[in-house]
C-alpha cells in the first residue's frame, strides 16, 4: 500500500505539543542571536509571528514560484502551513537595512531554514524525512550520534545571491557548534518527477557522492527509485551532472555531504528527494573554507 507522506496539518494532535515550545513569549535576543554579517542578521525565530513570517515566505517560494501544490489550509491562509514548525527551531536571516516604502528602515526577512534536533524528533512525529526514508537502521547503527534535520531552505527572490545563503549556512554551523551536533540529515530535491530525465544527476549522486553503508538510509518500501539510471558501461559526464544540480545541492556537495541508496517521488512539490547526511567531523574543514569570510558572534567577537 502507498503510503501518504504529507506534513501533519497544523492543528494535527495538539496535545503532543509542549506549550514551552509554542514560542508564547520571546526569549532575551543573546539566546537567539547567531551572527551578524554586514547589513545581515542570523538568529533563531523567537515568537509566532516570526514562524508565520517564514511560512509566507515558504508559500511564495514553494507555491508562487515553485510550483507546488498547497492543501486547502495554506492555500486559504497563503502560508506553508505544516504541524512540524510548531516543535522545530526557525533560523532566519534578516536584512537589518531594508527599507519598507516610506524610506524608513524596517528588517525583512531574506531566508529560512527549519531545524529539527533529534531530541525534539524523538518526543514528538520524528524526523520529517522519515515519511520517505527509513532512517530506523542507521539511528540503531549510530546511537552516540546527535542528528540534526535541516529542511524548508528558502530564499526570497530578491536575495538569492551568493552572500544569503553563505549567512544561512554561517548561521547554521553557529548552532550545530552551539548544540554539539555530530551529524546533518535531510531531504534534498531535485525538480521534476521523471526520474529518467533526472538520471545524470541520480546517476552522479549515486556513484559519486554515496553515503556507504554506515551513514546511509534507504527509502520505505514501494517509494524507491533507483538512482544509478545510466546504461550500463556508459560514461558519466561529472562536470555536465554537476552544473545541472540544484543550487542547494551543489552546496551540499561542496561541503562533502553523502546521500542515501535509493529515491523517492514527493508528488505534492514536483520533486524527486535524495536522502542527504553531512557528518559534522568530516564536513568542518570543507565548511570553514567554504563559508570562511568572518562573521560578527553575538558577544561582538568574530567568528
Amino acid at each position: 500500500m502507498t503510503q501518504s507522506f504529507e506534513c501533519p496539518r497544523e492543528d494535527a494532535a495538539p496535545s503532543v505539543f509542549s506549550p514551552a515550545r509554542l514560542l508564547l513569549r520571546e526569549p532575551p535576543v543573546g539566546d537567539r542571536l547567531l551572527g551578524r554579517f554586514g547589513p545581515f542578521e542570523a538568529r533563531l525565530a523567537a515568537t509566532r509571528k516570526e514562524v508565520r513570517k517564514a511560512q509566507k515566505l515558504r508559500y511564495r517560494v514553494f507555491f508562487e514560484e515553485g510550483g507546488a501544490q498547497p492543501d486547502a489550509a495554506s492555500r486559504l491562509a497563503r502560508r506553508d502551513l505544516c504541524a512540524f514548525d510548531r516543535v522545530c527551531e526557525h533560523l532566519l536571516v534578516y536584512d537589518m537595512e531594508a527599507l519598507n516604502r516610506f524610506g524608513r528602515r524596517k528588517p525583512r526577512l531574506a531566508g529560512a531554514y527549519r531545524l529539527l534536533p533529534q531530541e525534539t524528533a524523538r518526543r514528538h512525529f520524528g524526523f520529517y524525512s522519515q515519511r520517505e526514508f527509513d532512517l530506523s537502521p542507521l539511528l540503531a547503527r549510530r546511537p552516540q550520534t546527535r542528528f540534526l534535520e535541516l529542511g524548508r531552505a528558502c530564499v526570497d527572490a530578491r536575495y538569492r545571491s551568493k552572500r544569503v545563503v553563505e549567512v544561512l549556512w554561517r548561521g547554521l554551523w553557529a548552532y550545530v557548534q552551539r548544540e554539539g551536533v555530530d551529524a546533518l540529515i535531510g531531504c534534498a530535491s531535485l525538480p521534476g518527477l521523471d526520474a529518467d530525465a533526472l538520471a545524470l544527476q541520480l546517476s552522479f549522486l549515486s556513484r559519486c557522492a554515496g553515503a556507504g553503508e554506515e551513514w546511509t538510509a534507504r527509502p520505505h518500501a514501494g517509494r524507491r527509485i533507483e538512482m544509478d539510471r545510466l546504461p550500463q558501461g556508459a560514461p558519466l559526464d561529472a562536470r555536465r551532472a554537476l552544473a545541472a544540480l540544484p543550487p542547494l545541492l551543489k552546496a551540499y556537495l561542496r561541503v562533502g555531504a553523502k546521500f542515501g541508496d535509493g529515491a523517492t517521488a514527493d508528488p505534492q512539490f514536483g520533486a524527486i528527494d535524495v536522502f542527504t547526511v553531512m557528518p559534522t567531523a568530516e564536513v568542518a574543514a570543507r565548511y570553514a573554507a567554504y563559508f570562511g569570510a568572518p562573521m560578527e558572534r553575538p558577544d561582538g567577537a568574530l567568528a
